[in-house]
């Protein structure tokens, strides 16, 4: 956690060496809308099949201050068919986004959720983490996220900092909130490769009030990634990542917690909007809250398997039938330890802005 606030504050500082502009206010109406479609048919001792149908929208005034400073104000809602009320949540869209050339510090409602299309369902979730820290599916679920985020983004490094808070402590529960980094260093090697690393934290505690015990669930570690020859296909990449976690329910009883290791491998090809994909996962006493249950080693009886293998191959399609808009199909198989299971998905993006014309500030 310290170490996060202090990447968090070392941007804050990166940010702030802004120079002047002069004013010139700019409003952008902007409308970023998913609808999804992400059933699971899961039948194994760690993870349920679920169905999730429906369709989140944001509807916001981009208003920027100068070339710096942009204002962020709007709604958020997302509605889930079938349900009784309209809309799951409702919820403002509110932030202050200060950048420059190569960071963005955002205060507010942070960048998470389904950001895009073409990625494919292994890599679509919240923050794009891999799947054993966190479930892509949150990116439907738990599709709004508020608190404070840090980005670097050149040709050579990128990287995405944030502390999502989920619930304040009162006298009835705990505070809850994850934080995570993500990020990665390229270099020409003969080929592109990029040494990654990606660490995430769930902790739940709060000073003010003794309303349950105070635990902690994380997880990271380093990965290289390896753009090979592209030969038949548009794109090809290989990647292995090396991670460790730690899960501690309750602070006083540290005896309980869970100590793991785990191998994540995806190999990925892509083609003329096809894109294939095959992951290997070997772990021992892995256990991470908010991780995809597949991955971990507790099964749904809290009962503690310590070696785990999971398999998975999918097959996503991508195409755009308007500048505004893109479609992706996607379908995969799951090998969780001797269960077979499928899977499949269906995402429309519709994401645009309009300018909006207002009276110009005097300089």
């Amino acid at each position: 956690m310290r170490f996060l606030t202090s990447v968090l504050l070392a941007g804050v500082l990166a940010v702030s060496h802004v120079g002047p502009a002069a004013a010139q206010d700019r409003i952008n109406f902007v409308v970023d809308m998913t609808f999804y479609g992400d059933n699971t048919e899961f039948f194994n001792p760690w993870r349920d099949g679920e169905t999730l149908l429906g369709t989140e929208s944001r509807l916001f005034l981009d208003i920027d201050l100068d070339e710096h400073v942009t204002l962020r104000a709007g709604l958020f809602g997302n509605h889930r068919f079938g349900d009784d009320h309209n809309f799951e949540n409702v919820r403002p869209v509110l932030a202050l986004h200060v950048m420059n050339e190569v960071t963005r510090f955002i205060i507010g409602s942070i960048e998470s959720g389904t950001q895009q299309v073409g990625l494919g369902p292994d890599q679509l979730g919240p923050h794009g983490l891999l799947p054993p820290l966190q479930r892509t599916s949150l990116a439907f679920s738990r599709p709004d996220e508020a608190g404070l985020q840090l980005t670097f983004d050149t040709d050579r490094f990128e990287q995405d900092a944030w502390i999502n808070w989920q619930q304040l402590n009162t006298a009835e529960n705990r505070e809850l909130f994850d934080t995570g980094v993500q990020g990665r260093l390229g270099f020409d090697l003969g080929l592109p490769v990029w040494l990654s690393y990606q660490f995430h934290l769930v902790h739940q505690g709060g000073q003010l009030f003794n309303s349950g015990p105070v635990g902690d669930s994380w997880s990271g570690g380093p990965g290289l990634i390896v753009e090979l020859p592209a030969g038949v296909f548009d794109r090809q990449t290989v990647e292995a990542h090396g991670l460790v976690s730690r899960d501690v329910p309750d602070r006083v009883a540290a005896d309980d917690a869970d100590t793991g290791f785990g191998l994540f491998t995806r190999y990925a090809a892509e083609k003329a909007g096809w894109r294939a994909h095959v992951i290997a996962w070997r772990a021992r006493d892995f256990v991470k809250r908010e991780g995809d249950a597949n991955y971990g080693s507790r099964r749904q009886d809290e009962r503690l398997v310590s070696l785990r293998h999971y398999f998975e191959a999918g097959l996503t399609r991508t195409y755009y039938p308007a500048e505004e808009v893109g479609l992706e199909f996607s379908a995969r198989v799951h090998r969780v330890d001797i269960h077979h299971d499928y899977s499949f998905r269906i995402l429309a993006k519709v994401d645009f802005e309009t300018p909006l014309k207002v009276p110009q500030r005097n300089p």
